[in-house]
């Protein structure tokens, strides 16, 4: 048998294979593993939300192929949603799109707008996807820095597209970023769109968590800005909005041709999500939005437990705007010995299992992710298990007399 098939051999080995590896045998042991590793929600969606699944299940006619677009139920209220949130009005039938998740979205898109050889322009570090999606496509890669304070990223920006050949086709953008955390505002997205439209490059913006937000001041969508339905498209989900991850729904909404093209390929693909799936979404978008406050407010208790927790014990660990994610330097004690090895010593020491930073691209080197995905209980005994790690080896005191 031949393993050395072309799309293969541009694909990495998985980065986070060998943590979640010793995780496994960790638990296969018997080890409480407290796991951040993940962002995978562990909340169910909303009592309404599910009666209207257990409803649909008993229409007959909901067990038969749906249709890949999604029902128009869904898109309508889709475009209920960009309505009420952002003031932008989506055409249900030419601008909107159900996908499996933004996952799905992105990697079907790339296959629709790529050809082996184009450049795409992607953040780093970033979700896998966002590169790796072009990757499978065929194109080039152009990396970004995901931080968009002061003038660098424009700076990157602008030396990318005047030394890139051939001309980038797309920018892939996220914010709040996953796995940073890192929110924008209009202003930057207006310059994106400005940059970009004047350039002739569409705009992929990843907005997945866009009601995941602790300042109080909600995330903006790039569709806000006037004209950037020309050029650009944009990926939201119902995954951690809903806590609905296993469900595997998510919108693609914008340029008219991009959301075609995406449509045209999607239907040689699947038929969609399982019906009663769509029309429990739709219930969670035009339902009541109690649960979205209350997912919202239980994400920021865990984050300030864990962030105060680690700043308490000598880890300076920023805390995040947005996002179900913190994205923390390693100690400084550590540093020298490179985020893998830090998440694996953290894992076998601690029972701490993290995302090492370098999984999400090369600039993630030096941080860890950590998933808010541990009840306050859990969070407290990592934060102990995390001091009594850095007292062992000698950098709690360390950490404070440089504090």
């Amino acid at each position: 048998m031949n393993d050395d098939f072309y799309r293969i051999r541009r694909l990495p080995p998985y980065v986070f294979a060998e943590v979640n590896a010793l995780k496994q045998a960790a638990r296969a042991k018997g080890d409480d593993i407290i796991d951040f590793g993940m962002g995978n929600p562990d909340q169910p969606p909303a009592p309404h939300i599910l009666e209207k699944m257990q409803e649909a299940l008993h229409n007959p006619r909901a067990h038969r192929y749906s249709t890949s677009r999604g029902i128009p139920g869904l898109r309508k209220a889709l475009s209920g949603y960009y309505e009420r949130r952002f003031g932008v009005e989506i055409d249900p039938e030419a601008e909107a799109i159900m996908t499996l998740g933004s996952k799905e979205g992105l990697a079907n898109l790339a296959q629709a707008i790529s050809s082996p050889g184009d450049t795409i322009l992607v953040p780093n570090p970033s979700y896998p996807i966002h590169a790796f999606g072009f990757i499978i496509a065929g194109a080039s890669l152009r990396y970004l820095p995901t931080a968009s304070s002061g003038e660098e990223f424009f700076d990157r920006l602008r030396r990318a597209v005047e030394y890139a050949v051939p001309k980038p086709v797309a920018i892939v953008i996220n914010y709040p970023s996953n796995p940073t955390a890192e929110v924008v505002d209009l202003d930057f997205y207006g310059q994106i769109i400005d940059f970009c439209r004047f350039h002739g490059i569409y705009v992929l913006s990843d907005l997945a968590y866009a009601e995941v937000y602790f300042n109080g001041n909600p995330p903006p969508s790039v569709l806000q800005i006037p004209g950037a339905k020309d050029i650009a498209v944009e990926f939201t989900s119902m995954s951690k909005t809903y806590n609905m991850p296993g469900w595997r729904v998510g919108f693609a909404a914008g340029n008219r041709e991009l959301i075609a093209a995406l449509g045209r390929v999607k239907s040689y693909l699947d038929y969609g999500a399982f019906t009663p799936i769509q029309v429990a979404a739709t219930a969670a978008l035009n339902g009541p939005q109690d649960c979205v406050d209350e997912m919202r407010a239980l994400y920021r208790e865990r984050r300030d437990v864990l962030v105060d927790g680690l700043n308490a014990s000598g880890w300076d660990c920023p805390s995040p705007p947005a996002t179900m994610f913190v994205w923390a330097p390693i100690p400084e004690p550590f540093r020298d010995m490179g985020v893998m090895n830090f998440a694996k010593l953290l894992l076998q020491e601690a029972d701490v299992a993290v995302a090492p930073g370098v999984g999400f691209g090369e600039d993630g080197e030096g941080y860890v992710r950590l998933g808010l995905v541990e009840n306050t209980h859990r969070i407290r005994q990592a934060v102990r298990n995390i001091r009594a790690f850095l007292s062992r080896h000698g950098a709690h005191a360390e950490l404070a007399k440089s504090a």
